[in-house]
């Protein structure tokens, strides 16, 4: 089996292999940190087309077995990737739209909501350093800005997120996140699974952060494999790519690697506007 040679491997994991001509991959990407590089402002971020058209022929080459893992919700992702006809898990796996169009989201109560709102908008106001996410069904309080907060903010939050029924926090890289309990990105991965075109493909994840673990371990046990971006430690992942820079490079040779080189395109999807192979950058 072939692999893909990063500029650097950090934490002795090794780089992930190439799909083998035998295989039948499921691609599952997670986008802040992965795909796109951290920013301050999570709505200042614009996908570059020569992304854009990456994925649109990892989707056609895979047989629509690509989907986006995302703590976004799945009209921040349409607004993103400019309404991808691939599978989109949003909010961690909340919201769902299925490869045939399906729309799918766990049952939140509205007074549980209402409440969890109010109490996270009220804890952000006594804060300083911290940005607030809205995400609706879901608040994220990031302090990119200001890293030393990390450890009052995860205090705050934990002690804020057990007085809030139907909600669970999510720690996260300079982030912790309030969503409804009872799904991650691993359930969302499992429930992906069971639905064609992902059904009897071997599962790759691609994620960075703590939110991915629990897809991490999605991936492992079905004998799939696991990717982490960046250095984080510690992991379940089983490979590891540097940045969303190398993300980028070894998914083009994924691409390559299914057949179909970049002069030699199985469908017509290629941007009027494309160009660039620098990455876009982005927040958590």
């Amino acid at each position: 089996m072939s692999a893909f040679k990063p500029a650097s491997v950090s934490a002795a994991l090794p780089a992930p292999p190439l799909p083998r001509p035998d295989q039948s991959w499921a691609l599952f990407l997670d986008v802040d940190g992965c795909l796109l590089e951290f920013v301050d402002d999570p709505a200042a971020v614009v996908v570059s087309p020569s992304l854009h058209t990456l994925l649109h022929a990892l989707h056609d080459h895979l047989g629509g077995a690509l989907a986006l893992v995302s703590g976004r919700g799945v009209d921040d992702l349409d607004r993103l990737f400019r309404a991808p006809p691939w599978a989109l898990a949003g909010l961690h796996g909340y919201e769902q739209r299925r490869p045939d169009g399906r729309r799918r989201e766990v049952a939140v109560d509205p007074a549980d909501q209402a409440r969890m709102r109010a109490a996270v908008q009220a804890l952000a106001a006594q804060l300083d350093g911290v940005q607030l996410e809205d995400k609706h069904h879901a608040i994220a309080l990031h302090c990119r800005r200001d890293p030393d907060r990390l450890p009052a903010l995860r205090e705050a939050a934990q002690a804020v997120a057990a007085t809030l029924p139907g909600y669970e926090l999510q720690p996260g890289n300079l982030v912790v996140e309030f969503k409804p309990a009872g799904m991650d990105k691993g359930r969302a991965v499992d429930e992906l699974m069971q639905q064609p075109p992902f059904a009897g493909r071997t599962p790759v994840y691609l994620g960075d952060d703590l939110t991915d673990e629990h897809a991490f371990m999605a991936a492992n046990r079905t004998g799939g494999l696991s990717v982490r971006v960046g250095d984080r430690e510690p992991t379940h992942a089983r490979f590891t790519l540097s940045s969303p820079v190398a993300v980028h490079a070894w998914l083009e040779q994924v691409r390559d690697a299914l057949g179909h080189g970049p002069d030699h395109p199985k469908g017509v999807f290629i941007d009027a506007d494309s160009g660039g192979g620098q990455p876009p950058t982005r927040q958590p």
